[in-house]
């Protein structure tokens, strides 16, 4: 405790120290806040990379001051930009010596600078530039964490995400990596002919789904609106509209816990394709992930918290019957009624409802999370669902109490959600009913989106639909232990 306190009062001094810094360059009419811009011509990247022909030719930069060894009429400093670090060697000769005095006593680590200087390697053959004119382009009036150990507090990671970025290259490479991930899912999905589109972030209807949503409320219409659990109904509208290919990347809003796989906001990206079904979804899914993850990571094989996953490997397929009889040594097909369904999860330990209400596939779907879904290590696919849990899927045609859906499982964890859809208004309008029912009898709001189901009376086409969550894919490729660590800025509680 009492090394915190110290610490504290260490990084409170300093602060001071910067501003009485800021307070004498403002009173010399130099003042750092005032530069408008800077012209920049190179980065740390371009100067390296491009030694052979840039080499005696002088180059502009500017970023932020991450070193400096003063050594009597010359230095050696780095400066950071988005693309890395790159060395400074300033000389008083060259700079003047009002400048170098100034780069002495006035700059801090921290501060950002603008340089200009030619190109040259030292004698230890590190690539640098030698500056002819320096300027501060901003004061840092805060310290940044002790260099060699980054900042580690994970809540000051979060919370503070600006100066994690700052310090920890690591978590830079992270967030470029997402947005490379992004790209090539877009690019993916624009070569298969899809068409992006945006569809609304606030509701008018709290629907009967089991995510519980973010209520506001719209002051000039007076109405209660709902930030969106998904965007899979207004998509599905545009297929009735003859879009035929449609795909969101949608931010998503769920009041809910939040753990190392959960964050209330979260990004999402659905895709629904006309006249196909969820067997061209899965084709459509292992394709994809195969070939995002060689574009991003080079390899199609990655390492996650210490396991191999082969991406490009085929990926094993099970029905949700079939994986519970191979993990949890059960069969479905020998269970002759709910009773008998109910039995075996007794005898196993399995927590299902009481009564009636634990049917065959209620028991079904409590076997699957407590025996299978842990063990699904490799990419696998488990489809067929029970209808009981799956109400905007189409059931099977050889039996109506399962639908044709799957979902989708790397690592233990669930990645995404498919289905055939269902495009019968009266069965929909019917689960729709029923789910609202059951929302209702805990004690919650629920509405039946009769909007949607009026679409589908206008007829939706054969279609299939796959959801994903962008988060969780970020994670897998860039081996990072929880989805705080792939969100820039994830939800958190204020500090009092």
């Amino acid at each position: 405790m009492e090394e915190t306190v110290n610490e504290q009062e260490k990084l409170a001094e300093q602060a001071v120290i910067r501003r009485q810094k800021l307070a004498k360059l403002q009173e010399e009419g130099k003042n750092p806040y005032e530069k408008v811009k800077y012209d920049v011509d190179a980065n740390s990247k371009s100067v390296k990379d491009g030694f052979d022909a840039l080499e005696g030719k002088t180059v502009s930069l500017a970023g932020r001051l991450m070193s400096r060894r003063i050594m009597g009429k010359a230095s050696f400093s780095h400066i950071s930009d988005r693309e890395g670090t790159i060395q400074l060697y300033i000389r008083r000769d060259d700079v003047g010596e009002d400048v170098y005095t100034s780069y002495k006593k006035d700059f801090d680590i921290g501060d950002i600078v603008g340089v200009k200087g030619f190109v040259f390697k030292t004698q230890t053959g590190e690539v640098s530039v030698h500056v002819t004119h320096l300027e501060m382009l901003s004061k840092a009036l805060l310290p940044l964490p002790e260099k060699f150990n980054g900042l580690q507090n994970p809540d000051l990671k979060y919370r503070q995400r600006y100066v994690d970025l700052i310090v920890n290259a690591d978590v830079k490479r992270t967030f470029v990596a997402r947005s490379r991930i992004i790209k090539a899912i877009r690019a993916y999905l624009d070569g298969k002919g899809y068409l992006e589109v945006d569809t609304p972030v606030l509701h008018t209807l709290e629907i009967g789904a089991a995510a519980r949503p973010f209520k506001t409320h719209h002051n000039a219409l007076d109405l209660d609106m709902y930030l969106r659990i998904e965007t899979e109904l207004y998509l599905k509208r545009l297929i009735v509209g003859g879009l035929e290919k449609v795909y969101e990347v949608g931010r998503i809003f769920r009041n809910e816990g939040m753990d190392a796989y959960h964050n209330p906001e979260f990004t999402s990206i659905e895709m629904y394709q006309a006249y196909s079904d969820y067997k061209d979804m899965m084709d459509l899914i292992e394709d994809m992930y195969r070939t995002v993850t060689l574009e991003v990571c080079g390899t199609s094989v990655v390492t996650y918290q210490g396991t191999e996953i082969d991406m490009g490997a085929p990926w094993e397929r099970l029905t949700m019957v079939e994986a519970v009889r191979k993990y949890a040594g059960v069969d479905y097909d020998g269970w002759a009624s709910d009773e008998e369904a109910r039995a075996a999860a007794k005898e196993r330990d399995v927590r299902v409802e009481e009564g009636e209400k634990a049917t065959r596939q209620h028991v079904l779907l409590a076997f699957f999370d407590a025996f299978v879904e842990d063990k699904l290590i490799q990419p696998t696919i488990i489809y067929d669902y029970p209808v009981v849990n799956s109400p905007l899927a189409k059931r099977k045609a050889d039996d109506p109490a399962f639908t044709e859906r799957f979902e989708y499982f790397i690592c233990g964890h669930e990645y995404g959600n498919a289905f055939s859809e269902l495009n019968d208004p009266i069965d929909q309008k019917a689960r729709f009913v029923r789910q609202v029912e059951e929302r209702k009898a805990q004690g919650i709001h629920a509405e039946v989106d009769e909007d949607f189901v009026t679409a589908l009376e206008y007829g939706l086409p054969p279609t299939g639909g796959l959801g994903l969550g962008l988060d969780r894919l970020v994670m897998l490729l860039t081996d990072s232990p929880t989805i705080r660590d792939v969100i820039l800025f994830p939800t958190m509680k204020p500090k009092k």
